[in-house]
């Protein structure tokens, strides 16, 4: 999947991944795409109500190995 941006929260705990998330979604025009990258396991029901609370739109989820990949959707 073709993203506009990409985030490196690899290491770093809740709230962090989020609050980087909603920086970089920010600086975005809307309908862009955000991809963040994750090792925090409770990113993926982090991502999950953050994409519900804002508006954005949660496009995809995956799991590789110990990482945790989150594609959102500008609103």
């Amino acid at each position: 999947m073709e993203t506009n941006k990409e985030i490196d929260t690899r290491g770093l705990n809740c709230p962090l991944p989020i609050l980087k998330a909603k920086k970089a979604l920010a600086d975005m025009a809307s309908g862009q795409l955000l991809k963040v990258l994750a090792t925090d396991s409770g990113s993926l029901r982090d991502f999950q109500a953050f994409a519900k609370q804002t508006g954005n739109e949660l496009v995809e989820q995956q799991t590789v190995g110990a990482e945790y990949i989150h594609v959102l959707r500008r609103r």
